[in-house]
């Protein structure tokens, strides 16, 4: 049994969301599959989901938010409570000036709500569009998020880039929350994420933390480094765990058989992407048919496809190996149709995050000191009913005598 009380050291209650890239399949009705995941969001805010993570893509077919801001907006006027994220805003594609200035707005916008998650941008496809290298679009990754948080910090900055220049550069609006709402660099298998995000004393969001080789090993060593480089920028006291965020995929039904049976429907087209489409290496996923496919992403630990009980398991863990984070993201896929997967997660906010957030323990230790009890318990019962009886009937008597 998990018990409620293991948690992500040093952060209290764990935090839960989604992560939605999107990857649809290709070929459905766009403009449906965008009111379906804002649906969703509004869907997970009524479960108790903390936040919503919306990607930033422009090419391959499957992940199709441009604009993560603009599903921040829309999710936004949908929603009251749970926080929303650009999962990541692409900055080497963007002026850091204007990234950074509509964050701000859609702080105002959410009152407070926002989450701003940098990246370099992950589809090669996508930099191609715009004359850049993979080598370009992580050291203007580097540069940017300099630029973005001296920005956000209230500073007046010129810089220069390969792409653009800025002059005397001034946010006009301060940010709704006080002092920043959340930014945070992606990492994957690199240590660049945990560099930039030490350096600027910002969070870190472990993109890939159970897709890669290297990626769950290697979830202490990041945050080690994060703190290394944090130390060495003066900025340790603005880095903490719980602003440590990690990405894994997840589908829980009754039984494992009914797990299996839901992913059938687009497990495969999952694979396809990463393996054909995407020109993501790292993620080295195999599989050559549904039950091959499934099988490795419960074997290889890339995540679970099976019972609530397994997905404990899973977060536990990955609190062990990390050392404690602050929020788990579901990653979003379709890899069930949209009910089973609307399943899947209601499923995991009924028994899965209350035994990270203090919420299940309780309950069990009180069943379980009701059964401890119970025989005695019973007993004193059978008297209390046996005396009450016997005087009923004594005092029947009585009158009966009279």
């Amino acid at each position: 049994m998990v018990a409620s009380t293991t948690r992500a050291s040093g952060t209290g209650r764990l935090k839960f969301g989604t992560f939605l890239a999107p990857i649809h399949k290709p070929g459905q009705n766009p403009t449906l599959l965008l009111q379906r995941d804002l649906e969703m969001v509004t869907r997970l805010e009524e479960l108790g989901y903390d936040e919503a993570w919306f990607g930033e893509h422009h090419s391959a077919g499957s992940e199709i938010y441009a604009s993560p801001e603009i599903m921040i907006a829309a999710a936004g006027e949908r929603t009251s409570r749970i926080k929303l994220g650009t999962g990541v805003t692409s900055v080497s594609y963007h002026n850091p000036l204007w990234a950074a200035e509509r964050m701000v707005m859609l702080d105002h916008l959410t009152r407070g709500r926002v989450m701003f998650g940098l990246g370099p941008g992950s589809l090669p496809t996508d930099a191609a569009m715009l004359g850049l290298s993979q080598i370009d679009t992580r050291e203007l990754l580097a540069e940017n998020t300099d630029i973005i948080m001296r920005l956000l910090r209230g500073e007046t900055v010129s810089a220069k880039t390969r792409t653009h220049e800025l002059y005397d550069a001034r946010i006009q609006m301060a940010p709704y929350s006080d002092p920043l709402f959340d930014v945070a660099v992606a990492a994957i298998a690199s240590p660049t994420g945990a560099r930039l995000a030490g350096r600027n004393g910002i969070g870190l969001l472990s993109i890939a933390a159970t897709l890669t080789a290297d990626g769950f090993s290697a979830l202490q060593h990041h945050w080690g480094m994060l703190e290394e480089f944090a130390a060495q920028a003066g900025r340790s006291d603005e880095v903490d765990r719980s602003q440590w965020r990690l990405v894994g995929p997840f589908h829980i039904a009754e039984t494992v058989e009914q797990a299996y049976r839901d992913v059938e429907h687009g497990i495969e087209h999952w694979f396809n992407y990463l393996q054909h489409v995407a020109a993501f290496p790292q993620m080295d996923v195999r599989g050559t048919d549904k039950t091959e496919m499934i099988d490795f992403i419960n074997t290889s630990g890339i995540g679970v496809i099976g019972t609530a009980e397994q997905a404990r398991e899973q977060v536990q863990r990955l609190v062990d190996q990390s050392g404690g984070f602050g929020t788990l993201l579901i990653q979003g896929h379709d890899w069930a149709n949209p009910a089973a997967t609307l399943r899947s997660y209601e499923l995991f906010a009924l028994d899965v995050m209350p035994f990270f957030q203090g919420q299940a323990q309780p309950m069990i230790d009180a069943a379980e000191r009701a059964e401890a009890v119970r025989e005695g318990q019973a007993a004193e019962h059978r008297k209390a009913v046996e005396h009450m009886t016997n005087k009923y009937q004594a005092e029947l008597a009585g009158k009966g005598a009279s």
